[in-house]
């Protein structure tokens, strides 16, 4: 059972990208407010033992970014060179230049106005800062304003899309939600597959065409979606390269069909609800200019973040956060279940700097 399914008191669907950061107690909830409500379920405390072996495997998997970091803290006295080798610590980190540049400012200002004279007052405020500038990344994904709540989901090949998504269908229908499936993933037989093990697994509903065309599958699936009262319609589509332009046109078709297969909604309830693009961790600066790419194509509304673990290029979700702020719903460490987790920009900067 995943603690942290906490449901928050219900609000206003608009509320679901209001530009106010999440609390603190909004923070280790998976899903958003408005789940709790349609399905009537009793709120889960979080269980802290579990956040902690969370938070644990967090600072494991981007050790190699932490020790990076830290390394630049252990001198004897704030100067000139510490900067040097904190900006080519970030730069090395894929924190990418303009997110570097506004991390050494702020840092440089705030030792200067509270007095530092060690280097790890320095690594503490570096730890303010960067929670600062990630904080706009953290907000829950609301599920249940809508019914069904239509998810669409891209990536690129290898980025762990399909196994995301087979991940978030274990942790809605564990907390009672109904799901469909839309294997829109034609392209690779594979993907249908995969997808269809993770319904079997999880009980859930399917809806597969063995060549179909993707946007059919998707018409058909929020159809059926909408036809069953379904809670959820996760939606996954073939990975392909942002320069791929025809792929990406068929992203965009995609989305059309999902809109049309909602008509009769209002304008600011047609589906997709949700975009969201899974990108891999590893992949550093090309990282960011896929959520650039999918987000011109698409209108991004979130993002997973996969393969953690192991990866010296954690600072993207600085780069991010600096040149396109779009939510960060879910970190994954790993492949089990419980290696999927939401998005804390303070638990997420300490992990990054190597601090407790």
């Amino acid at each position: 059972m995943f603690s942290f399914f906490r449901k928050k008191s219900p609000g206003p669907a608009s509320d679901a990208h209001s530009g106010e950061p999440a609390s603190a107690s909004e923070s280790t909830s998976l899903i958003g407010s408005a789940l709790g409500r349609a399905l009537d379920l009793p709120a889960q405390v979080p269980v802290a033992a579990e956040r902690q072996t969370w938070l644990g495997k967090l600072r494991a998997g981007l050790r190699k970014t932490g020790s990076g970091l830290s390394q630049v803290f252990t001198g004897a006295q704030i100067d000139d060179t510490l900067y040097e080798e904190l900006e080519a610590a970030l730069l090395m980190a894929d924190a990418g230049v303009q997110a570097t540049e506004w991390l050494l400012q702020e840092v440089k200002r705030k030792v200067a106005a509270t007095g530092a004279t060690r280097p790890v007052q320095v690594q503490n405020i570096l730890a303010d800062v960067l929670a600062q500038l990630l904080q706009p990344l953290q907000k829950p994904l609301v599920i249940g304003a809508h019914t069904p709540t239509v998810i669409m989901v891209a990536g690129v090949n290898g980025a762990g899309k399909t196994t995301s998504i087979g991940k978030l269908t274990h942790h809605l229908a564990s907390e009672g939600a109904s799901v469909l499936l839309a294997a829109a993933d034609t392209f690779r037989a594979a993907a249908r597959e995969q997808l269809a093990v993770w319904a079997d697994r999880n009980t859930v509903e399917i809806v597969s065409q063995e060549g179909g065309d993707p946007a059919a599958v998707s018409f058909d699936a929020v159809s059926a979606g909408r036809a069953r009262g379904k809670d959820v319609v996760l939606v996954d589509t073939a990975g392909r390269l942002p320069t791929q332009l025809h792929l990406m046109e068929e992203l965009r078709k995609i989305k059309r069909t999902i809109a049309r297969a909602g008509a009769g909604a209002p304008d600011d309830a047609a589906p997709p609800h949700e975009v969201l693009l899974v990108i891999d961790g590893n992949t550093g600066q090309n990282a960011l200019a896929q959520v650039k790419a999918f987000d011109a194509a698409l209108g991004l509304t979130g993002l997973i973040v996969t393969k953690l673990d192991g990866t010296a290029k954690g600072g993207v979700l600085a780069a991010i956060a600096q040149e396109k702020p779009i939510p960060v719903y879910f970190i994954g460490v790993g492949e089990k279940l419980e290696d999927l987790e939401t998005f804390n920009a303070r638990e997420f900067s300490l992990a990054l700097l190597g601090q407790p």
